[in-house]
């Protein structure tokens, strides 16, 4: 969060932005960034055959794309009521029993179709935002 203060704030000093102006960046990149997020999250368990929530977190950590527990379970619970996870009790020597996430053929499925349209719409913003920048 700091990171991404910072590089706005250059922003406003860089350009005439008003804070208001920041605020929407702000708040279009948060919007942004839920949206990849399901995608990244179901890619780093189909990564695995089973994976443990923190080990997610600690994929997704150092990226603008880092997770809260407080995103993460409630995302992981959605996809597991929509049948594209399953997950698995297992006794921990620290700690109470872990829950260990894997991707069902279901969610292996819906993975790809998410990648599908993730490489059309990159494909298409990296068109078109090439576009504006050769006609300035």
């Amino acid at each position: 969060m700091l990171e991404r203060t910072n590089k706005y704030s250059t922003l406003q000093a860089q350009t005439i932005m008003t804070e208001e102006q920041i605020k929407a960046l702000d708040a279009a990149g948060k919007q942004l960034r839920r949206g990849v997020l399901e995608l990244c999250v179901l890619s780093a368990i189909a990564a695995e055959d089973e994976i443990y929530s923190s080990t997610i977190q600690e994929k997704l950590k150092d990226t603008p794309l880092e997770v809260k527990e407080g995103t993460l379970y409630p995302l992981l619970t959605r996809l597991k009521n929509s049948q594209l996870l399953q997950y698995t009790w297992r006794e921990s020597t620290s700690g109470p029993p872990r829950k260990y996430f894997s991707i069902t053929d279901d969610g292996r499925e819906f993975l790809d179709g998410l990648m599908s349209t993730w490489n059309d719409l990159v494909s298409a913003v990296h068109h078109n935002t090439q576009n504006n920048q050769t006609n300035e």
